[in-house]
């Protein structure tokens, strides 16, 4: 009957212990992506002089981007192995668009919108 008792008692020590070391596994990789992130974040914005103004997609893995690099635009082409400047595009052409002037939509109004939607849509029924 001893035996017993002190068996369950050394599984759930087992279980707590197994339970304990996830969460610090879990805990230590939620740790290092964001540090990876953030130096990673840091790196792209270290020097200053290359831009992507645009970026427009033609198929999954090919992309046609405009690049401000210094004082000059460049078009080049993405794919999945190779960069490929096409040309030159002068300053008076590009048009750059506000990203300031587009709002993130607030999640919050869509959600009421939907419900309204769907309220109207079985009060039709």
């Amino acid at each position: 009957m001893l035996l017993t008792v002190s068996e369950g008692v050394d599984s759930f020590v087992q279980l707590c212990t197994i339970l304990v070391i996830f969460i610090l596994v879990l805990a230590a990789t939620w740790f290092a992506t964001r540090w990876i992130a953030n130096v990673q974040n840091g790196q792209n914005m270290r020097g200053g002089n290359v831009e992507v103004v645009e970026t427009y997609r033609l198929t999954v893995n090919k992309y046609i981007q405009i690049v401000k690099v210094g004082e000059k635009y460049l078009a080049i082409a993405v794919c999945r192995d190779t960069v490929t400047m096409l040309t030159e595009i002068p300053a008076e052409q590009i048009q750059v668009s506000d990203k300031s002037g587009r709002a993130i939509p607030d999640f919050k109004k869509m959600l009421e919108m939907a419900k309204r939607k769907d309220d109207n849509r079985k009060s039709e029924e």
